[in-house]
């Protein structure tokens, strides 16, 4: 890995707040971002993602339409699709309140947090692979197209990726590690149409 790889910059961007009821499951269910929320966003973007910047965004629509809204007032930032940073699958609990799911199903989820596809969906195990996969792909690209300035990828993504970054970024994580348990998992993520900058090989370097 080259100098200029280790001075790339990942940023995290979460969509604006959903339009759900709350307490509802959803995590590929395509729901809408709130409009006005996702504007303002937007224009914080706009406002401080440097020129050159790589957009690529979910193709969940709360996320799309962030990155159209961004497009239009930055042109130069014209975004590209990646369903590799959706959000997890909850197959059979998506729309589901976590009331009707039960304290069962759940404990049957954490008790196997790894491997147990919640609903019949996507397994973290899955979701981390494929964000691995996407992270790997960033990291290429600049390997690459080496360069003197800092680079800059953006994921217009969800609060779970952002968390699947914490953790396979963190500093005490060999990659022959065990997957994660409930109570190891990574908490913090940015808030609703919010972001974290990253280094793409490393820990946060801003927020």
């Amino acid at each position: 890995m080259n100098a200029n790889t280790a001075s790339a910059r990942l940023w995290l961007v979460r969509h604006a707040q959903p339009q759900v009821v709350p307490g509802t499951c959803y995590g590929a269910l395509d729901v809408l971002a709130d409009p006005a929320a996702t504007r303002a966003a937007a224009e914080r973007l706009a406002a401080t993602l440097p020129p050159g910047a790589q957009v690529f965004h979910s193709t969940l629509q709360r996320c799309e339409l962030l990155a159209l809204d961004l497009q239009a007032l930055r042109p130069d930032l014209a975004s590209k699709p990646d369903a590799r940073l959706r959000e997890m699958d909850f197959g059979a609990w998506e729309g589901r309140t976590w009331d009707d799911i039960g304290k069962p199903a759940i404990d049957a989820w954490t008790a196997d947090f790894a491997h147990h596809a919640p609903g019949g969906g996507e397994s973290m195990s899955a979701v981390l692979a494929r964000v691995s996969l996407a992270l790997q792909d960033a990291q290429r690209l600049f390997t690459a197209e080496a360069t003197e300035t800092t680079q800059d990828v953006v994921w217009i993504t969800h609060a779970g990726v952002a968390r699947c970054v914490a953790w396979l970024q963190a500093p005490d994580r060999r990659a022959e590690d065990a997957m994660p348990r409930p109570d190891e998992w990574p908490v913090a993520a940015p808030a609703w149409g919010e972001w974290e900058i990253r280094s793409l090989t490393g820990s946060p370097v801003s927020s």
